[in-house]
């Protein structure tokens, strides 16, 4: 089990985990971790030691040479930081890094390990997939919880999966049996625009991490970034008819899709939702 070198005194901590690689299409997941670091200045606790889960001829280090002279190797790893949000209730630890090559379920022990170490009781897992998903509609976001009937106090949408897993299945499962409350949130992105970065998928995330953690958080150039994206890739199908006429089928399906979730139930958990950003804010 990786050590701290002082455990803090920590307010109702929740821990928010996401991994680059298989869970992670167009870096919406990563990117998630990543904006929260920085929007609220968080402070690195300990690296999970690389030799114990990186195959190292698949994830290789990173040297780096500044005008001819070797600077080092930048190893794959995983890092636990703790950032405390300005008016939240709660702190929040946050773990980001690529996902490991191998013993994913020491792995995941380990990772159990310091959220017991820190005093943490809930886990939300960020993922990102590819789907047939249109690009001018909002991201869907699906979830999975541990227990069931979490979701439906968080008014999740559950997601249909049933395949294959990545890192984020393997520590649900080990936090979930632990007793720990667990939350796996996804976001769809188009499969025809999947390379990175995906800032609107990247923002449906951060939202539904919102209603989660029950605080605000700042978006920054997020929403405009979003907005950019959507823009460029229309601009982009616009040249061929061949894309556009298949973003319409997509729309058409999609549309299609959602007539049954046009009830007042839906439109009602919408405007929960917003009235409870309104009260944060």
């Amino acid at each position: 089990m990786p050590e701290l070198d002082s455990v803090p005194e920590l307010v109702e901590p929740v821990m928010v985990a996401a991994f680059e690689g298989w869970n992670d299409a167009g870096e919406a997941a990563s990117a998630v971790v990543e904006h929260l670091a920085s929007v609220w200045d968080a402070d690195e606790l300990l690296s999970l030691e690389p030799d114990d889960y990186y195959d190292f001829q698949v994830s290789r280090p990173r040297v780096t040479v500044v005008d001819g002279e070797h600077q080092g190797l930048t190893w794959p790893s995983t890092t636990v930081s703790l950032a405390r949000p300005a008016g939240g209730r709660s702190d929040v630890v946050l773990v980001s890094g690529s996902e490991p090559n191998m013993r994913w379920r020491g792995f995941a022990g380990d990772l159990l390990a310091v959220a017991r170490e820190l005093g943490v009781r809930r886990i939300v897992l960020l993922g990102a997939l590819l789907a047939d998903s249109p690009h001018t509609r909002p991201v869907p976001v699906t979830g999975v919880t541990s227990p069931g009937g979490l979701g439906r106090t968080l008014h999740l949408e559950p997601t249909t999966y049933d395949g294959p897993s990545g890192i984020v299945g393997a520590v649900h499962d080990v936090f979930a049996a632990a007793g720990l409350e667990v939350v796996s949130l996804w976001a769809a992105v188009p499969h025809y625009v999947a390379q990175p970065p995906c800032p609107k998928a990247t923002l449906a995330l951060l939202r539904r991490v919102e209603d989660v953690l029950d605080l605000t958080v700042p978006m920054g150039d997020l929403p405009e970034e979003a907005r950019a994206w959507e823009h460029g890739v229309d601009e982009l199908a616009s040249e061929d008819d061949d894309i556009a006429g298949y973003v319409r089928s997509l729309e058409e399906a999609k549309d299609a899709a959602d007539l049954p979730e046009a009830t007042g139930e839906a439109i009602a958990r919408e405007f929960e939702r917003y009235l409870k950003r309104r009260r944060r804010n």
